[in-house]
């Protein structure tokens, strides 16, 4: 017997963000400073990592001295596999303001 909650459960995976949809987020997220939030959405968007391996990143792995690489290698938890992606420069402005922003170094 199927339930009413099990009817509504969408199976497989979800539907990709549309792009004005991605707009509106940053949006949102630049009026209201969560600088944090916008620095990890645009982290997530250039390097397209699983949410696991982009909250397990570390501060050196994508800067030193203050810079922030314009291209990172990253190892995956789940596959092993070294992963090369480029950041972009507005992604790296949101990460070197939220770095500035909550005093945080490599």
């Amino acid at each position: 017997m199927v339930t009413i909650n099990q009817k509504r459960r969408h199976l497989g995976q979800k539907k990709p963000f549309k792009l004005e949809d991605i707009w509106r987020i940053r949006t949102r997220l630049e009026i209201e400073g969560n600088l944090m939030e916008l620095a990890l959405l645009n982290l997530e968007i250039d390097s397209k990592l699983r949410s696991c391996d982009l909250l397990n990143m570390r501060v050196c792995d994508i800067s030193s001295s203050g810079i922030i690489h314009p291209r990172v290698l990253f190892t995956q938890s789940k596959t092993k596999r070294d992963v090369q992606f480029e950041v972009t420069a507005k992604t790296q402005h949101a990460i070197s303001q939220w770095l500035f922003v909550s005093q945080l170094s490599a």
